[in-house]
């Protein structure tokens, strides 16, 4: 072998085996960079990976009523961009930025109409003769443009040509919708800002549905510009099917809104339920603001107060079911009122005289209630506690609605308390529980938990249903309920004794012509930072109808009427649901006669 060949096959050796060491050695370091630096490196990477990308806003998902109607809803808008940097603008002594910045500039005056063309005009132009990226990278206009607002931009000469060409681009806000304005809106909810999660109603409750999942982008530069390439799309979230219906919301708040602004009260509020499913067709809640006009502030109706009278067909029903009174017992009133060791118990319509106890209720006697209570329950007030809480009145339920608070009725340390609890002082219910109990009346003694939710669903898969849930089979025994209801009967339509029949002057309250109700009014004093105030009250009517078959549960109250010095919740509040009962039983129901009495058919 010639040397020549032997030099030949060294160098080849050589390189064999520098390319060989050489291979090894990257193969090592691949190795030891998974192995012993693979965590360093793990979290360098993601470091710099969540400097570079951007969430992509999942859309939020729809609310509706129980027909099927939209209550909340969100709406695409844009933001409006200009980038001034594109090359495209600048090329040939910025021939295409001159030859359009007038056209550009008039076409976005008349589509957005915030500004003149002169205005948009120097906009772009102080943009583009910017020194930097903040100065020549702008928004345009602080109004969000609509989608057909986009689509008609997207059609101006230059912008046509796609955003490296003309610089305009934009960027997706969701706004969210209520179709029916204010209409139930505190009940419906609200979010924080666009993109933000509920903070208030059905938008709260059943945030972790209706948000969605948000996507991700990454900030990569294409063509010699940054831009948003998606990583993973936005899940958009689910829809909520409710129990209202959109209809009976405005029949409900029209009714409220009338009397409160005659009343110029504080507030109001509505709750409108089907008797035997439970489900909430309408719950409005109206505020006074600074300037005299009402709106929807605060959920009223899940907020607990003392309800007055209305409680007085509670401590009647316990004490009628617990044998310590008979309905026609006779019972004695006097127009000085009556002490009861240190407190004092007086009627609103004061008189010396003896009641039937189905009397009692039908004028709403304090005195007789009391009475009935305290000598029924005499140093044992803990078994008057212990009968409400049998009648279900003191469970807490689950109401969906966040904010909705449970029933405080405590025992209370002596007997001369539950004197005043007799009559609806001492105890707080929302107006929800109170018409949960009425509508269990009404539901021949089975008491439900009201719904106002029926359905969560992703497309046309049902992620999750609510249904109503019992909470006492039987608040009493059968002639209990039969007797409570005769009570409630006398209310609405005894002339002479009821409270919610007709004023002095005829004049009538919650006796309809067309709807035969049956209810309880309500008035209780408003509790300030001095105590009680004989100036200031809450009045409520509660009941059911039609009366025999009843259909319908309704609760009106107002609270703070301050326009007049006489207060009759029978004609403030009974009126209201006189109207609600008519309009809803004509909406949902056919007036038919037959055998000359009118009757009512279902639709």
């Amino acid at each position: 072998m010639s040397e020549k060949t032997k030099t030949t096959i060294l160098i080849f050796a050589i390189i064999f085996i520098l390319i060989t060491g050489g291979f090894v050695a990257v193969v090592a370091k691949i190795v030891y960079l998974q192995t012993v630096e693979y965590e360093k490196w793990e979290k360098l990477s993601g470091a710099n990976r969540s400097k570079t990308t951007n969430p992509i806003p999942a859309r939020r998902g729809n609310i509706y009523d129980a027909q099927g109607r939209l209550l909340a809803s969100s709406i695409p808008q844009y933001n409006l961009y200009m980038d001034t940097r594109v090359e495209a603008l600048h090329q040939g002594g910025d021939t295409l930025f001159w030859q359009y910045v007038d056209s550009i500039s008039d076409g976005l005056s008349r589509i957005i109409g915030d500004k003149s063309p002169d205005d948009y005009r120097n906009r772009i132009i102080t943009a583009f003769r910017g020194r930097t990226t903040r100065e020549q990278d702008v928004r345009l206009t602080a109004q969000r443009v609509s989608y057909t607002q986009k689509k008609e931009i997207e059609q101006l000469p230059l912008v046509r040509r796609g955003h490296y060409k003309s610089g305009i681009y934009f960027r997706d806000v969701n706004r969210r919708s209520k179709p029916f304005g204010s209409l139930g809106s505190r009940t419906i909810g609200s979010i924080y800002g666009d993109n933000g999660h509920g903070n208030a109603g059905i938008e709260k409750r059943f945030d972790q549905y209706l948000c969605g999942k948000d996507g991700e982008s990454s900030l990569e530069r294409v063509a010699g510009h940054k831009q948003h390439i998606p990583i993973r799309e936005a899940e958009s979230g689910a829809d909520v099917y409710t129990t209202l219906d959109a209809n009976l919301m405005d029949i409900c708040e029209s009714s409220l809104r009338k009397q409160i602004t005659k009343n110029q009260a504080d507030w109001g509020c509505v709750i409108l339920m089907e008797v035997e499913t439970g489900e909430i067709k309408a719950m409005c809640n109206l505020d006074q603001g600074n300037d005299g006009n009402y709106y929807e502030s605060a959920n009223h109706a899940v907020i607990r107060v003392e309800p007055g009278s209305t409680f007085k067909t509670v401590a009647l029903m316990a004490a009628l079911d617990d044998k310590k009174v008979a309905i026609t017992d006779s019972i004695e009133v006097w127009r000085k009122g009556w002490k009861y060791y240190s407190l004092s118990h007086n009627d609103a319509h004061p008189a010396d005289t003896t009641y039937t106890i189905r009397q009692a209720l039908a004028v709403s006697s304090n005195i007789a209630l009391a009475r009935i209570v305290t000598e029924g329950y005499e140093g044992s007030a803990k078994k008057f506690i212990q009968k409400l809480n049998r009648m279900g009145l003191n469970d807490s339920v689950d109401y969906i609605i966040p904010g909705a608070q449970q029933a405080l009725i405590r025992e209370p340390n002596d007997t001369v308390t539950i004197s005043k609890m007799a009559y609806g002082y001492s105890v707080e219910l929302s107006p929800l529980q109170m018409l949960m109990f009425y509508n269990g009346i009404a539901n021949n003694g089975k008491m439900i938990t009201p719904v106002l939710v029926k359905k969560v669903c992703k497309g046309d898969k049902t992620i999750e249903t609510f249904e109503t849930s019992v909470v006492r089979n039987r608040m009493c025994s059968a002639s209990t309920l039969h007797d409570i209801k005769d009570c409630l009967h006398d209310v609405v339509w005894d002339n002479d004794l009821g409270t919610a029949s007709v004023n002095p002057w005829g004049m009538r309250k919650a006796q309809s012509k067309l709807v035969p109700i049956a209810g309880k009014t309500g008035t209780a004093q408003i509790q300030g930072n001095q105590g009680y105030s004989s100036n200031r009250h809450r009045m409520s009517f509660v009941g059911y109808f039609p009366e025999d078959k009843p259909q319908y549960s309704c609760i009106c109250v107002i609270h703070g009427a301050k326009n007049y010095g006489y207060y009759d919740a029978g004609m403030d509040c009974g009126s209201v649901v006189r109207n609600i009962a008519e309009k809803t039983m004509a909406y949902t129901n056919e007036y038919v006669i037959k055998d000359g009495e009118l009757v009512f058919v279902k639709k």
